[in-house]
């Protein structure tokens, strides 16, 4: 966290002010969290969704995962009363007229599907525009729980907690950096009695089941999905990298990488990846979809099958090719490139909705992955 307040002598320490009009992220706050940079395992588009929750009667639970930042509109009430653009629960109470508070250890909860299992890094709660309504603390746990359990087996899972019931911010980005080195498939964020959270993002790296991909034989090798990270950009000014690899195609045109205009001659955009883990590369797929002005020119892709950083020779896969905007491309290299790493080079600038690399691990790859995979509780 990136404050710290004695929440038993003044509870009301983190509330924003109230909302007076104008631009309602004026106010808002938030902090340098380097965790963001990772993928949000937490994304619907990976196949993550709010399974269960104890009570949603003001703001349903759903709205804790959508992709966009939340709305307000101060005009905007229901027949419960102000309708919020997040997860909110009702005021708890006491048991009876001598104790009307809730009792310390009261609760609220709402259970997650990672869309992609993995190491959590780091988990945002975002309490946008929930000023004076938000948790006075929140907790998050997760567990491990393979295949498509209900929300009863989940229920009766073993969760170990992530991060404990800390005090938070209203109207503000909270940041909690996680260093459980396990490998998770559903995270449960607790509002502490009750109260409102905007938005939940849990970043981290993504660990795929080694069985399912043996199952699949060819699979698309940098999908994020499958294990796929990015590593490094030149230029992150529009949108993230980690775009290029998600699964589905793009819906508009910010669903994807797009950079800043080059001006200095002689210079590109690239971007590196690096696979789960060591395969081989058979056919490759570089999507411009919606990007009809402002796509990649040229493109080049290169490999290296070992640490770059650590003298591992780039080789190249696809040389320099024109691109058409608004197009799927599809190449099939010279030979089977075995990597562990790729870069895509932009010329000189511009956006790549998309990419694919289809092929399979290799025996060593299949190896490592179940090494890692049995290392961290899977």
């Amino acid at each position: 966290m990136t404050f710290e307040t004695n929440q038993d002598q003044d509870p009301h320490a983190n509330d924003a002010a109230p909302y007076a009009g104008g631009d309602p992220y004026a106010d808002y706050r938030t902090g340098d969290f380097p965790f963001t940079e990772l993928v949000d395992l937490a994304d619907r588009r990976l196949g993550a969704g709010v399974v269960a929750a104890n009570d949603e009667f003001f703001a349903e639970r759903e709205n804790l995962l959508v992709r966009e930042r939340a709305v307000f509109d101060p005009e905007r009430f229901g027949h419960k009363g102000k309708i919020m653009d997040g997860w909110e629960t009702r005021r708890r109470r006491g048991a009876d007229a001598e104790n009307v508070f809730p009792a310390p250890e009261d609760h609220d909860w709402a259970i997650v599907r990672l869309g992609a299992p993995g190491v959590v890094r780091g988990i945002v709660v975002d309490t946008a525009h929930f000023r004076g309504n938000y948790p006075q603390r929140v907790s998050v746990q997760a567990t491990a729980v393979e295949g498509s359990p209900s929300p009863e087996e989940l229920l009766d899972a073993k969760w170990e907690e992530l991060v404990p019931p800390t005090p938070v911010r209203g109207h503000a980005a909270n940041g909690f950096t996680v260093t459980a080195e396990r490998r998770w498939t559903h995270v449960r964020v607790c509002q502490h009695p009750d109260g409102g959270i905007a938005r939940l993002r849990v970043h981290g790296e993504v660990v795929p089941d080694p069985e399912w991909l043996e199952l699949l034989g060819t699979l698309d090798l940098i999908s994020v999905l499958n294990g796929g990270s990015y590593e490094d950009a030149s230029d992150r000014f529009y949108s993230s990298p980690t775009q290029i690899i998600l699964p589905g195609t793009s819906r508009k045109m910010d669903d994807g990488w797009e950079n800043r205009r080059r001006r200095v001659r002689g210079t590109n955009d690239w971007v590196r990846f690096r696979l789960a883990a060591q395969g081989a590369v058979r056919a490759v797929e570089i999507d411009t979809a919606y990007l009809k002005g402002n796509s990649a020119g040229w493109i080049a892709l290169q490999g290296c099958n070992g640490d770059p950083s650590g003298g591992a020779e780039w080789f190249e896969i696809i040389p320099r090719t024109k691109l058409q905007p608004d197009t799927l491309h599809r190449f099939k290299p010279a030979a089977q490139a075995v990597v562990t790493h790729v870069r895509l080079d932009a010329f000189p600038d511009g956006g790549v909705a998309r990419m694919r690399l289809h092929g399979a691990l290799t025996e060593q790859g299949a190896a490592d992955l179940r090494a890692r995979f049995t290392a961290l509780g899977g």
